[in-house]
């Protein structure tokens, strides 16, 4: 009796290992494929549905670059720092001159202003802000945020700028390097509250819901359904990672380009009009009954 428990336990364990194991959903992956011809350039992308586990992925783990993507990882590295109690979420912070990087938010203010932590985390997140991005690597340390994220199995996302040993790797990638499974994998474990404690996870998870660049992907999807995301892009590169909480199932999925032709800033750069489609197929995919179809004259707001 204790052998066959023995071994119905074994098995069980085993099913359920079995189980969980994803699979290539190749209807998907014909139809992202069918989307990606004729693109102009180098295209990664990995999708996952969290409900089925299926996935579909096209040079899913060719190294890319993050563009501003990159923040997360910088949120995640700063996180480290508060969690160890060598900084406070909601300390305030003295603005330098010499912080300056660009006009943005952060950039434009005065030498010497105050302004929170959580506020410059919220500006890096939410508006992409660059000098506020850089002021908080500063702190948390390139290094350091690249070994946090080697202890997160992700062995190719790291922070090339401003961090020792990592120059030639800025040279080719800039800022940041990550993969297309990477990043949506990062974003799925702040999602399942897998990074550090789940209270950490959940706020910085949180902090990844108040997209103010949302004229790409998120123009796909109803302006009702939630959304964790961070988008970049630089000359010849156009990315976006979006964790979409779906009616009929959570999805994730991130999107890279590299060295694109199209090195334009307009709306109809041939980067960001993949970012669409690509985000416009996964929603029909998965929500096929959704009465939702974007509005025309979107792109005049």
């Amino acid at each position: 009796m204790k052998k066959s428990l023995t071994f119905l336990a074994f098995f069980s364990l085993n099913f359920s290992i079995f189980a969980q194991t994803p699979k290539e959903d190749k209807v998907l992956q014909n139809k992202l494929q069918e989307t990606l011809v004729g693109f102009n350039g180098v295209v990664g992308v990995y999708v996952k549905n969290l409900k089925t586990n299926k996935f579909a992925a096209i040079n899913a783990d060719t190294i890319f670059p993050t563009a501003s993507m990159v923040k997360i990882p910088i949120m995640v590295g700063t996180f480290d720092k508060i969690l160890k109690g060598e900084l406070k979420y909601d300390q305030e912070l003295t603005y330098k001159d010499s912080l300056h990087y660009d006009d943005g938010i952060v950039g434009s203010l005065k030498d010497g202003a105050k302004i929170e932590l959580n506020k410059v985390m919220m500006l890096m997140c939410t508006v992409s802000d660059n000098t506020g991005s850089l002021w908080l690597q500063a702190m948390a340390g390139g290094t350091r945020i690249n070994a946090i994220m080697d202890s997160l199995g992700l062995k190719n996302t790291r922070v090339n700028s401003r961090t020792a040993g990592r120059e030639a790797y800025r040279t080719e990638y800039g800022w940041g390097q990550t993969t297309p499974r990477e990043m949506a994998d990062l974003i799925t474990m702040l999602r399942q509250r897998k990074v550090f404690a789940a209270d950490a996870s959940d706020r910085m998870y949180r902090n990844l819901g108040r997209q103010f660049w949302d004229g790409e992907g998120l123009s796909q999807l109803p302006e009702n359904v939630k959304v964790g995301t961070k988008n970049g892009a630089v000359n010849r590169s156009r990315s976006e990672v979006v964790y979409v909480h779906a009616p009929h199932g959570e999805y994730v999925y991130c999107i890279i380009t590299k060295k694109q032709k199209d090195e334009s800033w307009t709306r109809n750069n041939e980067g960001y009009e993949l970012l669409r489609k690509v985000s416009a197929l996964l929603w029909n995919y998965y929500e096929p009954k959704s009465k939702f179809k974007p509005v025309e004259g979107y792109e005049k707001w």
